[in-house]
């Protein structure tokens, strides 16, 4: 297998940007969602992105495919969603194994083709293991504090399954993304771990972690702070730890840095394209994206940029071009210390 590490030495590796924002671009209807496979499905399918890796796999394929066009190094399988408790929304949860091996397979052939058209320039495809719509830390009911509307094993069971069909439709990296809530990431971690060990894989695929901060106060969802959560997911002993979501590069600059200094791996940033206006648009343009991953990439911060919310293959360019000079941040040398 193509060891991601050794690009990561060489270079800044560049990550794609939203899938979301690009399915919308096609305007599909419900029919389009749907297919002939679920033209009869008794709930409403439109806004099941994941289903499109099965219902419309040569939209999925081609949207991989502009984001490599534009650079991108490491794709992300059409799946942030595609896990039990989340499918739970279109009574679909027994599809969840077959959409992730799909959506693995869509990423893997892109990614292929595009390395064997330049084989020193590999192309990685990274399993999107996104947060859940429901926490384990936090209670859904302002009523009931003590109240949870998702246990531990049931997370840890919907992670297990989605990892499954990652791994073997052919990712090369398990992608844990938009964390809002660590508990919930330490589920996904858990299930990887446990995954890996009962089925003898070795080597381990690497994990990437990337949290997310949603306000001013530098805290995710769940009330940790940047260097807390960092702590909290430090023994998955992951690729990389990074930030995406809920903010613009111009709010997560701060974050950035301040990850930078803490993060014994490798580092990852992939902002929303500023934040969204009154309609829930992004109005960020590529080159004022570039610019603020080209002031990261100066300073040292970063190992892994690229784009979420709002981002589209254009921005991919653009940061590509801006990145492209700078070298990626050195790993620190930790120093330890022992009683006598």
């Amino acid at each position: 297998m193509k060891d991601i590490r050794k690009a990561l030495e060489q270079r800044i590796l560049i990550i794609d940007g939203a899938m979301g924002t690009m399915i919308q671009r096609h305007r599909l209807t419900e029919a389009d969602y749907r297919g002939e496979r679920f033209k009869d499905w008794p709930s409403d399918l439109k806004g099941n992105n994941d289903l499109l890796c099965l219902t419309q796999p040569a939209i999925i394929e081609g949207i991989h495919r502009e984001y490599l066009d534009a650079g991108a190094d490491i794709i992300e399988t059409n799946t942030f969603n595609s896990q039990q408790v989340s499918l739970a929304d279109y009574n679909m949860q027994a599809l969840a194994h077959e959409i992730n091996v799909a959506a693995a397979r869509i990423a893997r052939k892109a990614a292929d083709d595009y390395t064997a058209k330049d084989p020193s320039k590999p192309r990685f495809v990274a399993g999107a293991i996104g947060p859940l719509n429901k926490t384990l830390s936090l209670s859904p009911d302002v009523n009931n504090p003590g109240y949870r509307g998702l246990l531990w094993d049931e997370a840890v069971e919907a992670y297990y399954e989605q990892i499954d069909g990652l791994v073997k439709g052919g990712v090369d990296i398990l992608l844990i993304e938009t964390i809002f809530d660590t508990l919930n990431a330490k589920a996904a971690i858990f299930a990887a771990k446990k995954y890996f060990q009962d089925h003898s894989y070795q080597p381990e695929l690497p994990i990437m972690i990337s949290g997310t901060i949603t306000d001013a106060s530098g805290r995710t969802l769940s009330g940790q702070t940047l260097e807390a959560f960092y702590i909290s997911v430090m023994h998955a002993n992951p690729l990389s730890v990074g930030l995406n979501c809920a903010l613009g590069a111009a709010d997560m600059r701060s974050h950035i840095e301040e990850l930078s200094q803490l993060a014994a791996c490798y580092t990852s940033a992939y902002p929303n394209a500023g934040l969204p206006n009154a309609m829930g648009e992004y109005d960020e343009q590529p080159e004022q994206t570039a610019h603020f991953l080209e002031d990261w990439a100066r300073e040292g911060f970063v190992n892994i940029v690229g784009g979420c919310c709002g981002t589209t293959p254009d921005h991919i360019r653009h940061i590509a071009e801006h990145v492209k000079k700078f070298k990626p941040r050195s790993l620190p040398v930790i120093a330890t210390e022992t009683e006598a």
